[in-house]
């Protein structure tokens, strides 16, 4: 089973780090216009100019319907290109901007989530300690589960994924 899986292990990674890259992101976007241009050119035989022109408005799905395949391997490029772009390339695009749009400036680091389960150990320290003194029984604490997220003990290296970390912004 675990075999079966490991090419959409692969391929979410792959677009997990291709969405992550504003960089990757356009370039490819590029690549995929040129590249579709200059075969739409071939198939069609239309001049270089009028290829990528029809490569940049199937692919942003306008379709001005001033040029179009008439062969079935243009039509083909076309379905490919406008699948291409609007499932993949134009979703992953828009996420990468939206997510820089919504980052929490007031979340708290790595550094400051320590610090506070430290105080927050400190204050039951020392309200068992009162406790004791003025003979009052303190209800036990809930047991704890090892926790792994965004705010754990282990070092911001031993964490998996993006916990804890801030993105630069650009």
């Amino acid at each position: 089973m675990e075999l079966l899986l490991l090419p959409f292990r692969w391929t979410y990674r792959a677009l997990v780090w291709f969405a992550n890259s504003p960089r990757t992101l356009i370039t490819s976007y590029l690549l995929m216009i040129v590249v579709a241009g200059v075969i739409y050119g071939e198939v069609e035989e239309r001049s270089p100019a009028d290829a990528v022109w029809w490569a940049v408005v199937t692919a942003s799905t306008v379709g001005y319907g001033d040029i179009s395949p008439t062969t079935w391997a243009g039509r083909t490029l076309a379905a490919l290109l406008i699948s291409t772009m609007v499932l993949l390339v134009i979703p992953l695009i828009t996420a990468h901007f939206a997510s820089r749009l919504i980052v929490d400036d007031n979340a708290f680091e790595h550094e400051e989530q320590e610090q506070l389960k430290a105080d927050v150990r400190r204050m039951r320290a020392l309200l068992e300690e009162l406790a004791t003194r003025q003979g009052i029984d303190l209800p036990p604490l809930p047991p704890t589960q090892p926790v792994s997220g965004p705010g754990s003990a282990s070092p911001p290296a031993a964490r998996s994924g993006r916990a804890g970390t801030r993105r630069p912004r650009w």
